[in-house]
């Protein structure tokens, strides 16, 4: 019998209890586009390359950190009529990444936002109906976990940088709407 064997099971059980949590996904990208947008709306995928003057100018107007340089997002119509603009933000939260997907209105209201995966403890994820209070909401100062945003005890930081990536897609958008009419 071999004495060390007791503690290698343990030292195993341990090492798997403290490793890492693996990331949670939700939905996939098809997925989550196939919620954005009504039935029988079309979805085309379009490619947007800010320069740094550009990002300065969306973070500035959103308040927070500024869009990648390359961003990829889903502008819907139906029956040639505009549907709205889906976008997927990824960004860390405490020190892991979550995905969300927020769609943006015709009118430039957030339509509605769901999470693709989070890699944080799940205790940090708010609940579904949490979600739920952010379509009509436009950019503005209202648009705030201070102000018009319910808060979350034990999920602050998620609840922040929920509200940081609401707030430059709503930039992000009316940026490039904007900028597609000059």
């Amino acid at each position: 019998m071999n004495p060390f064997l007791p503690f290698k099971e343990i030292l195993l059980f341990s090492l798997l209890l403290s490793s890492p949590a693996v990331a949670r996904s939700f939905l996939t990208q098809e997925e989550a586009l196939r919620l954005a947008f009504p039935k029988g709306a079309v979805a085309t995928r379009k490619t947007a390359f800010l320069s740094e003057a550009d990002r300065a100018e969306i973070a500035r107007r959103s308040g927070g950190a500024p869009p990648p340089g390359l961003v990829a997002y889903y502008a819907a119509t139906v029956d040639g009529k505009d549907a709205g603009t889906a976008y997927f933000d990824t960004h860390v939260v405490r020190t892991l990444p979550e995905t969300i997907l927020v769609v943006v209105d015709p009118n430039g209201a957030i339509a509605r936002i769901e999470v693709l995966s989070f890699s944080e403890p799940e205790e940090y994820l708010p609940r579904g109906a949490w979600y739920s209070q952010f379509p009509g909401k436009a950019l503005g100062d209202e648009l705030s976990e201070k102000k018009s945003v319910r808060p979350v005890t034990g999920a602050t930081i998620t609840v922040r940088v929920t509200v940081e990536a609401a707030r430059r897609v709503l930039a992000l958008d009316a940026f490039l709407k904007e900028k597609s009419r000059r």
